[in-house]
């Protein structure tokens, strides 16, 4: 209905004004046939029959209060406001006559003496003017809609297209990935294949290294144990290193001949050659006669440490270490044996761990540095390749979700998709993101809190598309989790108008937009002429 026909709708309804329907104060004109003048009046609820002078006698005689439409006699009967010029309505019977004016056409105060005036016009002008706003905002809303909708239709045909180009942008991809991968596997076999015997060299090295070194220690021990220098270890020289006894962890054990004959291969003594396969079952236990003369530094055991007794007990805290044991502590840290002083401790072995000597593996030669970084290049072009193939895949997964999604039966939302929207208030900055989330931020500081993430449509069935769900934000403390709903009303604008929390955890936020616009002639005017 247009704007020139609700006025004229108002017109008419005030000029029929003139022509009043008789029927008994209070009685709206859908009830008049009830209330038949020199008839019996039946109650409304059929609970009695009443001759028709006791209507509007001020006294209640029908349960429902039907026979006293025009008084306050009845608790729960109502008075229509015929409210001509502007529309019609009720009000408690208790508020008849009660001074104040309720009714704009005053006739609820017809015998109170109150100083009414007849408001109704003025109130039908003030509403006819906000129709005409609210008409001229859905007419400009609804425009606004329609330019929506036709960048919606550009806008997917452009999708559209987009996702055909990135599809076959995607083939060529998989393709070069796949021979990018071939590249990668031929330089990789011969760079593992080159890497694989530079390590077998170095291993090699350090293995005939630590030989040599092996040797050389089976020499200098060999010297030691013999003795009387004849070229030969005998069980009698060997017995002198009860170290080498196989039994030395048993608390009783004793070295005997037979166990040192065992270690020399059942024989009564040894030549150098011969030696070596001594050498193996010895070396381990082995402690050079060297390093035997040298006392091993005692240390006491901490439970038989003591502490001396002073007289005076706060001469020496408890928290306080003796100067003695911090010199004594500092020369075993600082212990180096290029020191002239340095004497190294008797241990079964006084060489290092094998691969000690040996350091860090040689860097690569010319020939397989070359095949490393071939294969390195390859490695580094397939890669990029596979990202830029993945990069392809979210962008098609992304257009295909917005080719797909639900804005509306005319794509009108669609203008919302990757947007957000703020609105704040004295304690909070709230946020909308449509089809994503809703957030809430302390104005002053602090951390952002989840409202929501983008649920469903949640209208009636007639106006599906009027009310957005926002569902599994953060959870309330012992509580659910929070959720919003957003109900979208017509507006030139797109903003978030207000937000409240009508119940624990679950917030309320008005939001404008062209899209939601109707055109202007479904505005209507209940305007009703009844008098």
């Amino acid at each position: 209905m247009s704007r020139q026909c609700l006025i004229l709708l108002l017109l008419l309804g005030v000029g029929v004004s003139a022509v009043e329907v008789q029927r008994p104060r209070g009685v709206p004109l859908s009830k008049r046939q009830f209330y038949e003048e020199g008839k019996p009046f039946t109650c409304l609820d059929g609970s009695r029959t009443v001759p028709f002078d006791r209507v509007n006698d001020d006294y209640c005689d029908c349960q429902d209060g039907s026979d006293e439409p025009g008084t306050a006699a009845c608790p729960n009967g109502s008075f229509h406001c015929t409210n001509a010029g502007f529309h019609p309505g009720f009000i408690p019977s208790s508020r008849i006559n009660d001074g104040i004016c309720d009714c704009c056409d005053t006739t609820d105060e017809y015998n109170s003496g109150a100083a009414c005036q007849n408001t109704c016009r003025e109130l039908m002008r003030k509403e006819m003017e906000s129709l005409q706003k609210m008409t001229a905002i859905a007419k400009e809303g609804f425009q606004l809609k329609q330019q929506l909708i036709q960048e919606a239709k550009r806008g997917l045909e452009d999708k559209k297209a987009k996702l055909a180009d990135v599809q076959v942008s995607k083939k060529d991809l998989e393709e070069r990935v796949e021979a990018l991968r071939t590249v990668k596997e031929t330089a990789e076999q011969p760079e593992k294949e080159a890497k694989e015997r530079h390590l077998k060299a170095w291993e090699d090295e350090k293995a005939a290294i630590q030989r040599e070194k092996d040797l050389a220690r089976m020499a200098e021990v060999f010297l030691e144990l013999d003795d009387d220098a004849d070229g030969f270890v005998s069980v009698a020289e060997l017995l002198s290193h009860s170290e080498l006894d196989p039994d030395s962890d048993a608390s009783d054990a004793r070295f005997t001949e037979a166990e040192a004959q065992g270690l020399l291969g059942g024989v009564d003594k040894v030549d150098t050659a011969a030696f070596e396969s001594v050498w193996i079952n010895i070396k381990e236990k082995y402690i050079s006669e060297a390093n035997a003369d040298t006392p091993a530094p005692v240390e006491t055991p901490p439970e038989e440490t003591t502490d001396p007794i002073y007289n005076d007990s706060e001469q020496y805290p408890d928290e306080d270490i003796p100067e003695e044991e911090d010199d004594d502590d500092e020369e075993d840290e600082d212990d180096d044996p290029d020191d002239v002083d340095y004497k190294p401790p008797a241990t079964r072995t006084q060489e290092k761990k094998d691969g000690d000597d040996e350091g860090a593996m040689p860097p690569y030669d010319q020939e397989t540095q070359i095949l490393i970084d071939a294969a390195q290049k390859a490695r580094n072009e397939f890669d990029e390749a596979e990202r830029a193939l993945r990069e392809v895949d979210d962008q098609i997964k992304n257009l295909e979700k917005e080719i797909s999604f639900d804005f509306g039966p005319s794509a009108e939302f669609a203008h919302l998709y990757s947007q957000c929207y703020e609105l704040t208030t004295s304690e909070y900055i709230y946020r909308l993101c449509p089809f994503n989330r809703v957030s809430q931020k302390p104005k002053f500081g602090g951390s952002e809190t989840n409202l929501g993430t983008w649920g469903k449509w949640a209208g009636p069935d007639d106006n599906v598309y009027s009310v957005m769900k926002y569902e599994h934000g953060t959870s309330c403390w012992q509580g659910p989790n929070r959720s919003t709903t957003v109900k979208l009303t017509c507006g030139k604008e797109t903003v978030v108008t207000s937000t409240s929390e009508p119940s624990r955890c679950e917030y309320l936020m008005e939001f404008t937009t062209p899209a939601v616009c109707q055109e202007p002639q479904s505005l209507d005017l209940e305007h009703h002429d009844e008098l």
